[in-house]
């Protein structure tokens, strides 16, 4: 996993008043390196103690993933059987004032790992009753994969205090054929005209001002309230009109999921035939419900404006999408 975030508990000073927790996996590095510049105004505060702890599954997951081992990973994840992580620094009797969650979003659910590690006894002790500061890196579809990780907090009593959301800048068709390049097969580059796969460099940059904005708040205290930290800075921007897809999705992937876990487990070659005709489905889905979806939203946006309007105020708290304070911590 190509992140340059460490994880040995730093040694704790007299001086330290404030401890984050940073809950660790990136497959391609582009999370890690989001989570590294958050997190990077908090290591140079000598007030602050940050432990990272990088989450391992007992089978790693590839990357570059492969064809079939990408789409192999589906109906785990679609059904949040998270697989075996190996054994975490932590045991759960450490106390800290904030927690940090940086996660994927795999097949409009939140990656294996981060489903194993929120359902893990471990987590459910160290996040009890503690704020947590979610950070999604993702294509464009965010949203039902964000309301099943509030649902894991929720049931480990985790209090959500924050979300950040980065998504790719270019156009949506592209990134239907970027995104899987650069998954499947390692190819970030842009081809056939389109944009670089992922985000900018200056999106991942000027992520810093979070890390700014949570070290202000920690010396001020105001993570044990329950307004949230990051609010005025542009944390997310929600786009409700994507919500038909992911639902259509969500439930392509239950179903198929079900279908698959019923013919063998991860790796069984009985469901390699089963992921080819998935994957043909998949496809169709992709140029039908998608555009058509799309298409019925801008006809009827007059009489759906009230829901979109309303969704979109839903998917965008806690944090919100105003901008009122950027400029206190950009560069």
């Amino acid at each position: 996993m190509n992140s340059s975030l460490s994880s040995p508990f730093e040694a704790v000073a007299p001086t330290i008043a404030k401890r984050v927790l940073v809950i660790h996996y990136s497959q391609t590095g582009q999370l890690g390196s989001v989570a590294e510049r958050i997190v990077a105004p908090l290591r140079d505060d000598p007030a602050i103690a940050v432990h990272v702890e990088t989450l391992r599954p007992v089978r790693p997951f590839p990357f570059p993933w492969g064809f079939i081992r990408f789409f192999d990973a589906f109906p785990e994840t679609a059904h949040m059987k998270p697989p075996a992580l190996q054994p975490l620094a932590l045991t759960g009797e450490e106390d800290f004032d904030l927690v940090i969650l940086p996660y994927q979003v795999w097949f409009l659910a939140p990656s294996q790992p981060i489903t194993a590690f929120l359902k893990h006894p471990v987590a459910a002790r160290l996040l009890q009753g503690k704020p947590v500061v979610t950070v999604i890196a993702c294509r464009n579809m965010w949203h039902l994969a964000h309301q099943k990780l509030e649902g894991l907090l929720a049931a480990i009593d985790a209090r959500l205090i924050d979300n950040v959301v980065l998504t790719d800048p270019g156009p949506t068709l592209a990134t239907f054929f970027t995104t899987p390049a650069w998954l499947v097969w390692g190819r970030k580059r842009g081809f056939w005209g389109m944009p670089d796969a992922g985000l900018e460099p200056g999106q991942i940059a000027r992520t810093v001002r979070f890390g700014r904005a949570l070290r202000d708040a920690l010396h001020q205290g105001l993570e044990r309230g329950t307004a949230p930290l990051l609010a005025g800075l542009g944390a997310v921007n929600a786009n409700a009109r994507l919500l038909v897809s992911e639902k259509a999705g969500t439930r392509s992937f239950f179903l198929w999921g079900k279908l698959l876990m019923a013919a063998g487990g991860p790796g069984a070659w009985q469901r390699k035939p089963l992921l080819v005709l998935y994957v043909l489905f998949l496809l169709a889905l992709i140029v039908t419900v998608v555009p058509v979806s799309l298409t019925l939203q801008a006809l009827l946006r007059p009489l759906l404006r009230g829901w979109l309007t309303r969704m979109t105020a839903h998917f965008e708290r806690p944090s919100g999408s105003a901008t009122d304070r950027s400029h206190l911590y950009d560069d």
